[in-house]
Order: structure tokens, then C-alpha cells, then sequence
């Protein structure tokens, strides 16, 4: 990726995702993990601090090292065994059938091939699990939709080949997945253009 991807953009990521007004959201989506838990795109750590009690055990799936460097002071202050496992979602060197839940957060706007992942994280997970997400992707009104196209090159450009426009409910059930609550709203604070979100739960058949 270069200096730029490999050094700045993790660091921009865990500034930019660790503002405050994100953390009502990580503590909605977290709730409900249980067992032994798959978080995709882990980055620095931020959900560390909402993971429940119910949480056995992480298996954190990250390509960046400075961002799991950055995860050093998280990791040190949780009693959870969080272990990183594989770097890249698209192949998860796990079982199949072995994970109790799934968590993915701010997370399918950047893996290259985004179907790719969901399936992998659908066969590790166990028949009936759940996997948790809250994603920035494509807007429900035109306008903004317009505007998202227009400015994907440079967002792709800056933020480490992430997406404005993907269709994260169609990515969802389009590999498998049963989506069992959704909630797509525009975040306060945010431009709408990268501030589209959608939280919910999906089932693994």
C-alpha cells in the first residue's frame, strides 16, 4: 500500500473513528456478543471498552500492524483473550462452524472484495449466529447518492480504498445472511455523504 496506506491512513482511522459521538453506536452494535467472538477489521481497538460481559474470548482479524499497535493500551486494559488472527477478511485461517458471534464496524466500506469476506465470516460462524455491524455505505436518497458518486474517487484516494456507495443490506443478504434488525439513519455531525449508516444484526443460516 505504501507509506501513506501502511503508516497515515491507520492512524487517521483510529483518530477519526475514536471521536466520542461514535461511541453511543459502538455500544449499540456490541451489545449481544457472546462467546467466542470474530471482529473483522479491528483496527485500533475502539470496541474493546463495549464489548459485554458475555464476551468469552476475540479472534481480530486486522492487515494494518500500526493499527494493532495503536491497540496496545486497549488491549492491555480488557481481561477478554484477544488474539489477532489473519490479515485479511477475505481469508479467515479459522474452522468453519467456530465462532459464536461476528462483529464488523466502519469495516466493508474498505476490503477489496466485500461478498468475499461476508461469506468467509459466514462459514466460521455457527448456524444461527449472529453477526453485528454498523456500516457507512450508499444513502437512501438520490441526492445524496449523486453526491457520494461524485466524491468516492477522493475518499477511495484518502481513506484507504473506501468506499461511499456500497449497498451494505444487499451485501448482506446477497452472501447469505438473514437480516434480523436494521436501522439506516444519517449520523449526526457527519457529512451525509460518508455519514449514511446502517446498524442492525444479520443471522447465519
Amino acid at each position: 500500500m505504501g507509506f501513506y496506506g501502511d503508516q497515515v491512513v491507520p492512524r487517521l482511522m483510529n483518530v477519526a473513528c475514536g471521536a466520542a459521538r461514535n461511541d453511543r453506536l459502538r455500544r449499540r452494535v456490541c451489545a449481544g456478543l457472546a462467546g467466542d467472538v470474530l471482529e473483522i477489521g479491528f483496527g485500533s481497538g475502539l470496541n474493546i471498552p463495549f464489548y459485554p460481559p458475555s464476551v468469552r474470548r476475540v479472534a481480530a482479524v486486522e492487515p494494518a500492524d500500526v493499527g494493532w499497535r495503536l491497540a496496545g493500551g486497549r488491549l492491555a486494559a480488557t481481561t477478554i483473550p484477544i488474539r489477532r488472527t489473519g490479515l485479511d477478511g477475505q481469508a479467515l485461517p479459522l474452522p468453519d462452524n467456530s465462532h459464536d458471534t461476528a462483529l464488523s464496524t466502519w469495516t466493508m466500506c474498505t476490503i477489496p472484495d466485500a461478498h468475499a469476506a461476508l461469506l468467509e465470516v459466514r462459514r466460521v460462524l455457527k448456524p444461527g449466529s449472529t453477526l453485528h455491524f454498523v456500516e457507512h455505505g450508499l444513502a437512501p436518497d438520490e441526492e445524496v447518492q449523486r453526491w457520494q458518486r461524485r466524491l468516492e474517487p477522493w475518499q477511495k484516494r484518502l481513506a484507504g480504498g473506501c468506499h461511499l456507495t456500497r449497498p451494505v443490506p444487499e451485501l448482506l443478504t446477497g452472501a447469505g445472511f438473514t437480516i434480523s434488525d436494521l436501522d439506516v439513519f444519517y449520523q449526526e455531525g457527519e457529512p451525509r455523504s460518508i455519514g449514511a449508516l446502517s446498524l442492525g444484526t444479520a443471522v447465519c443460516s
